[in-house]
């Protein structure tokens, strides 16, 4: 079970659910994925609206890399996220919003 105080945010793929968290790794590995200069660049298209599926895809693979996960974008291809396409968005947009934002 995630633990939204601690950046987690819940992912059920395939059935199965994971806990995703935007480590400090994660985040540089969602740089490398995406070739962004700053993440913030990211949360603003996110609150925007002006993501891509790519985007989405890349923030749920590093922060489910975050929770431990050690598979790879490829290994989603295939897989069915609950919610689809929105629900991934979804789950995407709360792992920004926690990993940045200050608690209290």
């Amino acid at each position: 079970m995630a633990n939204p105080w601690t950046g987690e945010v819940s992912v059920t793929i395939d059935g199965v659910p994971h806990v995703c968290k935007l480590t400090l790794g994660a985040l540089v590995g969602l740089e490398e994925a995406l070739g962004e200069r700053a993440l913030v660049e990211l949360a603003e298209r996110f609150e925007s609206g002006a993501f891509s599926s790519r985007d989405v895809m890349a923030v749920i693979v590093a922060g489910l890399r975050g929770g431990g996960w050690d598979g790879a974008s490829s290994d989603l291809i295939r897989a069915e996220i609950a919610g689809g396409p929105v629900g991934a968005a979804q789950v995407a947009a709360q792992l920004l919003a926690r990993a940045f934002s200050v608690p209290g």
